[in-house]
């Protein structure tokens, strides 16, 4: 059934209703959204954008239908010592099926503008140093014209203010509260019993993990990588309970009852829980020794439990997860040593043009934060939901297990990672654990210097994944002339390849390899070598490297380029604009995605006698990437300038009488203007036209 927005109907059953076409506009001002609520044109003023995140969110992860909602509700409220005037709930959320009217209201949303944030660090309010704002929202609540009014939310996108009211014989209450339950049935039970886990929405995760960071970071006084490593020790302990409560079917540790973030007693018996099950956690995973310990106050645990308690991570998108996971990282761990941190969406180009298989191993010997460890898991987990014919759709609990079983059987044995900094080894360790339960094989080495170096890591490194031995490799290494490599030993394994001193015959024109030794080298230029010799014969790469490798006329550059062809065949090569890391790494600089597959010994000979047959290369170039050089998103536009819209199905659920029912929901969409899927699909229409070429191996 259809609404007169465009909105349809959920039935009251677990299955997912037809979809339904959306009326509205084609084109927006460039100031103007559709609004999530009426699906009709609103513009971008005030508080709107908080609006509509948080419209959003009541949505996606409260499961409350958008039919219940409206915005700008009219409340008569009693002001004190003046007379009753009209104020505006900016979202109202009614009884379910109900008519909008004051006695079915039962929750009620107010919206402030965004603040901007400094440099400067974030502490985040309490409710009592919010207790002016609050005095609004209390007035919304506890009118008499509203007696069926049980929970208000104050927010301005940076805080969250949660009360409930309650009706005591001395008059209106309003105690303050973590969190808003997902229905009136599960407040008050602790997450493993009455109370429905939420799946996360990509904007809400993401603020609610910058919350804790702030939080400790903030208001404990912690530096930022201290503070951030205290919230990935909490993450863990909340991964691992969740695990532990599934497979065990056990109430969970991880959680605050409604009261209990309010009150020194509370606070207490929250951080008894934690440091308890973070004590179960060190003994579990070789990752964590006795040096890693919980020194946040009961005050911040308790903030950062009634923040993430309710949260079903488990349940919650690999890439939503990820998103959130990399922001964070982004701001405490970019390093200075070349180490620029890839954005999903060249990962995803690189994924999705590879096309990795379940039998196949796949590294990134300089893996960061973990980018091309996690995107390959995400898009595994697409292909057998879309195998299982339920792409689009959340996991049932029986469907949730048996998909972390299978991405932590391939985390354990088939996806690998290395880096030379201890700090993100461990953040990409945390990185796998957060999208698979598991910590994955992620080993402290010179990838360089392997199977050789002096980090320990190595010896395990060499027993599970030896030079030779990987089908799929995925890096962006780190690059950039002022670090590079002069260690000779690291050098000398390189000399027979890229590492030689390669110059310019004068009669011939040709690049030719001389006998001098070169005495540095940039650490790109080696990882190529590396890469080709990490994988197997017919093994894939695929690799982030600055354009000049690619297109300098210099004979080091060219040198580099004719060995690669000497023992590769070249798949395909995607140029990415200057955008693509100018937000995420803050470096002006143009680099190119290289995808090659390993030539075996018998193709290397052919190619030797002039046996090579040619072959088609495919060649793209990236100008939109979605974003602009300040990170602001661009949308596809008319030629006037305005954006275009088009019809997106988002399929949503609605939880109702202590069932779950989804809903597909036809909105009109701004289109982000990024040429990076356009991209796959027409290497995919290439390949399908001129398979790889080489061998079947």
């Amino acid at each position: 059934m259809v609404d007169d927005r465009g909105h349809d109907v959920a039935s009251g059953d677990e299955s997912s209703t037809a979809a339904v076409a959306g009326a509205g506009p084609e084109s927006l001002a460039t100031d103007e959204t559709i609004d999530f609520i009426t699906n009709k044109p609103v513009r971008l003023r005030g508080n709107e954008e908080v609006r509509q995140r948080i419209a959003r969110a009541l949505a996606v992860e409260y499961g409350i239908s958008v039919d219940d909602m409206a915005r700008d509700f009219p409340i008569p409220v009693d002001i004190e010592g003046r007379r009753r005037r009209i104020r505006k709930a900016d979202i109202a959320v009614f009884t379910p099926g109900a008519p909008q009217t004051l006695e079915n209201l039962q929750r009620v949303v107010i919206c402030k503008p965004e603040p901007k944030v400094s440099r400067a660090v974030t502490k985040i309010r309490t409710h009592e140093q919010a207790r002016q704002d609050l005095e609004e929202l209390e007035d919304l609540l506890g009118t008499p014209a509203t007696p069926n009014a049980q929970y208000g939310l104050w927010t301005n996108g940076l805080d969250f203010f949660f009360l409930q009211r309650e009706n005591t014989r001395f008059g209106v209450k309003f105690p303050a509260r973590a969190d808003w339950p997902i229905d009136a049935a599960s407040f008050g039970a602790t997450s493993g019993s009455a109370a429905r886990l939420r799946r996360g929405e990509a904007a809400m995760l993401k603020t609610a993990f910058r919350r804790c960071h702030n939080y400790v970071h903030g208001n404990e006084g912690l530096p930022k990588d201290a503070a951030f490593w205290q919230f990935l020790y909490l993450i863990f302990a909340k991964v691992h309970d969740e695990r532990i409560s599934r497979r065990q079917h056990r109430a969970p540790r991880f959680y605050a009852l409604p009261a209990e973030p309010f009150t020194n007693e509370g606070r207490a018996d929250i951080a008894g829980r934690i440091h308890e099950l973070f004590d179960e956690v060190k003994k579990n995973y070789p990752l964590f020794t006795d040096r890693d310990q919980i020194s946040l106050s009961p005050r911040a645990l308790a903030f950062i439990v009634g923040e993430l308690a309710s949260y079903d991570l488990a349940g919650t998108d690999i890439d939503v997860k990820g998103m959130a996971y990399q922001e964070l990282v982004g701001i405490n761990l970019r390093g200075d040593r070349g180490q620029y941190f890839t954005p999903k969406g060249a990962v995803e180009l690189m994924v999705q043009m590879l096309d990795p298989k379940e039998h196949e191993t796949i590294l990134d010997p300089a893996c960061g934060t973990g980018g091309f460890l996690r995107e390959p898991l995400r898009y595994l987990l697409d292909q057998w939901r879309a195998a299982a014919g339920t792409k689009g759709l959340p996991d049932t609990e029986a469907q949730l297990i048996e998909h972390q079983e299978r991405l932590a059987q391939y985390s354990r044995t088939h996806l690998f990672g290395a880096d030379f900094d201890p700090f993100l080894v461990r953040a990409s360790q945390m990185s796998v654990m957060l999208s698979t339960g598991e910590e994955g094989n992620v080993f402290h080495l010179d990838s360089l210097a392997f199977p050789g170096g002096h980090l320990t890591e190595r010896h395990a490194a060499a027993e599970k994944i030896p030079l030779g031995s990987i089908d799929v490799l995925m890096t962006n290494p780190p690059f950039g002339s002022d670090i590079k490599i002069e260690d000779a030993d690291i050098l000398d394994a390189y000399r027979d390849g890229v590492a030689q001193s390669w110059a310019r015959n004068r009669q011939t024109g040709q690049v030719e390899a001389g006998p001098g030794r070169v005495s540095a080298m940039s650490p790109e230029q080696l990882f190529i070598q590396r890469a080709v010799e990490w994988v197997r014969p017919g093994g894939r790469i695929g690799i982030v490297l600055p354009n000049g490798i690619l297109s300098n006329p210099g004979p080091v550059d060219e040198g580099i380029r004719r060995w690669v062809l000497d023992n590769c065949w070249i798949l395909a090569s995607v140029e990415l604009p200057v955008e693509t890391f100018i937000v995420d790494a803050h470096v002006n600089i143009l680099t190119s995605v290289l995808l090659l597959k390993k030539k075996t010994d018998r193709e290397k000979l052919a190619a030797e006698l002039g046996e090579q047959p040619d072959y088609p290369v495919f060649m793209a170039v990236a100008e939109k990437v979605g974003v602009d050089r300040r990170g602001n998103k661009i949308y596809k536009c008319r030629p006037d300038g305005v954006p275009i819209l088009q019809d997106t199905v988002e399929r949503i659920p609605v939880y109702r009488n202590g069932g779950t029912s989804y809903r597909d929901v036809t909105r009109k969409k701004e289109v982000v203007d990024n040429d990076l899927p356009e991209i796959v699909q027409a290497y995919r229409r290439f390949r399908a036209e001129h398979p790889e070429p080489g061998e079947r191996t």
